[in-house]
């Protein structure tokens, strides 16, 4: 520090639902930053704190069960664990299920490093009558144990303080102990793991002889590391054969049965609980929510209601929006003179840019609602409601959360997929979320559908969602028995008590997903609008006085009573489409259009669905640029619709071809990255491939059908 200041690496672990990231913004307030661990596309998140003098940079590890690596979450924080050697570690600790989550402490205390639990949402333990002697639990397990309320951020300054205090002893509590029998194998292996000093120094031999005993693969890899590796790797061998004849069971169970029978004998005197004569409330509201038969369709009917809630409370706030950017480009239009200035202003930044912002109020919404679905526990009770047919078509029960997250953005959905512990899971699901309409398709649904559907928008943009999940559906079966061939793995999640979700963690969750929308518009976005304004502004034309003369002579000669004013707007309307035309969008356009004529669409279309390979909502911006000035106050803009229908190329069931198209093409330049770094190049090759490919079969299905039955 160059203050001089002392510093402290904490990481932040626990298991998944023990109120982790709630304690974490309680702990780091606003002071945090978001980033991907290095190599994986994991979320990282890291916030800095000062207390007494001392700065805290707390990272909030992926919550898991074991430091058994299997799912990526679970080699992320091992490999934080052992490669970044944080100077101590808060567990956080569910305290309505006690047992189940000291067997990760446990672990964190296998590792040496001085920790510190905490005992998160021990205000629901007491109200369900169980009640923790902290001072007991601490000294039993030689772990420095404080009662925390992450969600109403109580606890947390006597948390701060404890891990001061044991930073400072610089050691770890006590070591769990596994009885004779096991701790008489993990002496000899510790004292030969220790032989190679430099091996001993980068992993604690404590935690390296009990990954041994228990067969952990990638513990067993690392041993290729130790100069007396072979020699090792023979004597844990003998030492699991030797558990498995004694025990009668595999020396993993062993392991695991010995871990919670010390954690037993720790808690028995140290928690207390009390009977509870009132029926749970969480088991009440399950016997409704989770009916056997009324549990998917209240399921269906609760998400049918959140995107109608979307629409009917962000209509007039787009519109607000839509009416500023509609005035600024006006006021630009006026003070700025004409030329290319004016254009790059009116037509590349505030055109491309302003009408991605304007749907902002319904991303917002958007994910307020799920934010709730999600903090209340109902979310985890929908991915058991849809486990069973999941599974029927290939995919994972816990697949359902990264679909449901790919209604928001791709890439955390994409993310999401990496506690499918199956390699086959995961693929399949990271192949079916791209699907999902994201938050970026509904600015190109929006605007198609106000401008062809104008009677019904809602429900067309509804029926395109329905339609993707049910591509999604259709999709991951012909998958899973064509290219990814196997059987899905069993579904195993806990379903977490229902919790009344707090206003702060509900806004901490639209802010970050808002931002990261407002930050793409502003960024990527506008330097690939810019880029689309400059591919349809370059080349000018040189013979453009000429082409100005002769579409006035042609204008006249078509309607000898018109009036000078209509003859200089048909002039001008010319002149915009020549420019277009001779343009590199135009060539490209032109080029491209082959390609999409049998989906009914023109050059202008395929200019528009490349710009969508980079973000979907520059589909939106692109075509305002394509059909001229007049278009840029908004995608919801009367201009821009009526600029649309104005075009004798478009109609109705051109729209909406256009949007399954949009719907089914390979997602974002983001979203691919995210591919790529979660499944590998392999995957991501195919994944462009196979979704290009596809939207095109199901537009050209679409159009043909709508062809026949005279809907043209």
């Amino acid at each position: 520090m160059g203050d001089g200041r002392k510093s402290l690496l904490v990481a932040l672990a626990g298991n998944p639902n023990s109120g982790k990231t709630s304690l974490f913004n309680a702990l780091t307030g606003a002071h945090h930053k978001v980033g991907n661990y290095p190599g994986v596309t994991v979320e990282k998140r890291e916030g800095t704190i000062v207390h007494r003098d001392v700065e805290l940079r707390i990272v909030d590890l992926p919550g898991i069960y074991s430091l058994t690596a299997y799912s990526l979450d679970e080699v992320v924080t091992r490999d934080f664990m052992l490669d970044e050697k944080p100077d101590i570690v808060i567990d956080v600790l569910d305290s309505t299920n006690l047992e189940r989550n000291l067997y990760l402490c446990l672990q964190f205390q296998e590792l040496g490093i001085p920790m510190v639990a905490a005992l998160n949402m021990s205000d629901e333990a007491e109200a369900k009558g169980l009640y923790i002697d902290s001072g007991l639990l601490s000294s039993a397990l030689g772990v420095p144990m404080v009662k925390t309320v992450g969600s109403a951020g109580k606890g947390t300054l006597a948390l701060l303080d404890a891990v001061l205090d044991a930073a400072e002893r610089e050691k770890s509590g006590k070591m769990p102990q596994y009885g004779a029998e096991i701790e008489g194998k993990l002496g000899p292996l510790q004292a030969a793991l220790s032989r190679d000093a430099e091996f001993a120094a980068t992993y604690p031999v404590r935690w390296f002889a009990v990954k041994l005993l228990e067969r952990d693969s990638d513990a067993m890899k690392r041993l290729a590391a130790h100069r007396e590796g072979p020699a090792v790797d023979a004597l844990a061998g003998e030492a699991r054969a030797w558990i498995t004849r004694h025990f009668g069971k595999d020396s993993e169970i062993v392991m695991s049965e010995q871990r919670y029978g010390y954690i037993r004998g720790a808690a028995a005197e140290a928690v207390r609980k009390d009977p509870v004569d009132r029926a749970r409330v969480t088991e009440r509201i399950d016997a409704f929510l989770m009916h056997p038969l009324l549990g998917l369709p209240l399921f269906f009917l609760v998400m049918w209601s959140v995107f109608k809630l979307t629409f009917a409370l962000g209509d007039l706030p787009t519109t607000w929006l839509q009416s500023l950017f509609g005035f600024l480009a006006q006021r630009a239009s006026t003070a700025l003179p004409e030329g290319i200035l004016r254009s790059l202003v009116v037509d590349g930044i505030i055109g491309g840019v302003g009408g991605v912002f304007s749907f902002v109020p319904l991303i917002v919404i958007l994910f307020f609602c799920l934010s709730i679905l999600e903090d209340t526990g109902y979310m985890a009770r929908a991915a058991f409601l849809t486990d069973r047919f999941l599974h029927a078509v290939g995919l994972h029960g816990q697949s359902f959360m990264p679909m449901v997250l790919g209604f928001g953005c791709s890439v955390p959905a994409i993310m999401a997929t990496r506690t499918l512990k199956s390699p086959r899971d995961r693929i399949a699901t990271i192949l079916a979320v791209p699907f999902m309409s994201c938050g970026a398709k509904l600015p190109v649904y929006v605007l198609l559908a106000g401008a062809f559907f104008p009677r019904n928008p809602g429900g067309v943009v509804m029926a395109v969602y329905i339609i993707g999940i049910v591509l999604s559906l259709v999709s991951t079966v012909f998958l899973r028995k064509t290219v990814l061939k196997g059987a899905s793995t069993p579904f195993v999640m806990e379903l977490p008590p229902y919790r009344l979700p707090t206003l702060r963690g509900i806004l901490w969750h639209v802010w970050g997903k808002t931002w990261q929308y407002t930050r793409k518009a502003g960024t990527v976005i506008l330097g690939a609008s810019l880029l689309v304004w400059a591919i349809t502004t370059f080349p000018v034309p040189s013979d453009l006085g000429a082409r100005s003369a002769e579409l006035a002579q042609t204008a006249t000669a078509a309607n000898p009573t018109a009036t000078g004013t209509e003859i200089s707007a048909a002039v001008e309307r010319g002149l915009a489409e020549y420019r277009m035309e001779y343009s590199a969008a135009g060539r490209l356009g032109k080029f491209l259009e082959p390609a999409v004529a049998p989906l009914g669409f023109n050059w202008k279309i395929g200019v528009a669905s490349i710009t969508g390979f980079a973000a979907k909502e520059l589909v939106v911006s692109t075509l305002g640029i394509l059909y001229g000035a007049e278009t840029t106050e908004a995608e919801h803009s009367e201009g821009l619709r009526q600029a649309l229908r104005d075009d004798p190329g478009l109609s109705p069931l051109v729209a909406f071809t256009l949007m399954l198209f949009i719907l089914v093409m390979p997602p974002c330049f983001a979203a691919l990255g995210t591919i790529k770094s979660e499944a590998g190049w392999k995957w991501l090759g195919f994944q462009i491939a196979y979704s290009l490919t596809l939207a095109w079969v199901v537009a050209f299905a679409a159009r043909n059908a709508g062809l026949l039955l005279g809907l043209a």
